[in-house]
């Protein structure tokens, strides 16, 4: 990899993982669109991804730090109202957690091999980017007025559910934040808490996914360089600015807030379409 790839690769790995518009998916369809001669089995390329997962990791880390403790007091220490509420908060994530866990283990390579060629990615965002529409559409409390359901409301099927979709991310071009955020909205939680749901739910599932790639890391004898550690940082970086502004967006725009990302997954897979069409 040269070094623009490095640099763009970590930018977009910072803002598709996070926003809802699938970062596997770009990673799949953009160096086949663009002709980039990455080799996976290149001996610097996972520890790159490894680093670059990290660095998104410790970003949802650090904009949701204060969360992170709270869940720690109330578990090992708090005792309240308040307490059991972070407590009743965590185990639903931990909940919404376990599908993506189980699934992942089971079927990630399967699902990826199946569907890892670029056409069916590109694909598959078309068809994210009409979850997100009709997510929008479906959720009565955005269109009636209703008061939508507080994270403190939020039941444990529910919390189930939303691990269910998670495990959609396994397909690229469907984003795991994208489909989380869709579940929580339609369990009747309003755009800033769908999202707050699904970046703490995807927290510890990000970490360990890279956490399992370092045993695959030392077995094929890779380290990490400067190039991977630099990549971390830029993708870290970009995560934690995507973080903000997505959460800014939603406390700011509660009515169609998912459409813009609906608009652009379409029309980004129907170019990524037509551009591996013309060009293959």
């Amino acid at each position: 990899m040269t070094a623009l790839h490095v640099l763009l690769l970590a930018i977009i790995q910072g803002v598709t993982e996070l926003f809802p518009v699938s970062s596997l998916g770009h990673a799949v369809i953009i160096p086949a669109v663009l002709h980039w001669n990455i080799r996976e089995d290149d001996p610097t390329f996972l520890p790159f991804l490894v680093v670059m997962h990290l660095g998104t990791a410790v970003a949802l880390l650090i904009y949701f730090w204060r969360d992170w403790l709270d869940f720690a007091l109330a578990v090992l220490l708090n005792r309240g109202d308040r307490a059991a509420y972070e407590r009743a908060l965590f185990w639903r994530i931990v909940v919404a957690t376990i599908p993506a866990v189980v699934i992942g283990f089971l079927l990630e390579k399967l699902l990826r091999r199946a569907f890892a060629s670029a056409e069916l990615a590109a694909a598959f965002l078309i068809l994210n980017g009409v979850m997100l529409f009709v997510a929008e559409r479906l959720n009565r409390s955005a269109h009636t007025g209703a008061s939508h359901r507080g994270l403190d409301q939020l039941g444990w099927g529910h919390a189930f559910l939303i691990g269910c979709c998670q495990c959609l991310a396994l397909i690229p071009g469907v984003s795991r934040s994208g489909a989380t955020m869709a579940g929580g909205f339609l369990s009747g939680l309003d755009h800033t808490d769908a999202a707050r749901f699904s970046f703490l739910t995807a927290t510890p599932v990000i970490f360990g996914a890279a956490v399992l790639e370092l045993p695959k890391l030392h077995k094929a004898g890779g380290h990490f360089g400067g190039v991977a550690v630099g990549a971390g940082l830029i993708a870290g970086a970009v995560a934690y600015a995507s973080i903000w502004a997505l959460m800014r967006w939603f406390k700011r725009h509660e009515f169609k807030a998912f459409d813009p990302f609906a608009y652009y997954c379409g029309a980004a897979g129907v170019v990524a379409l037509i551009a591996l069409a013309a060009f293959h």
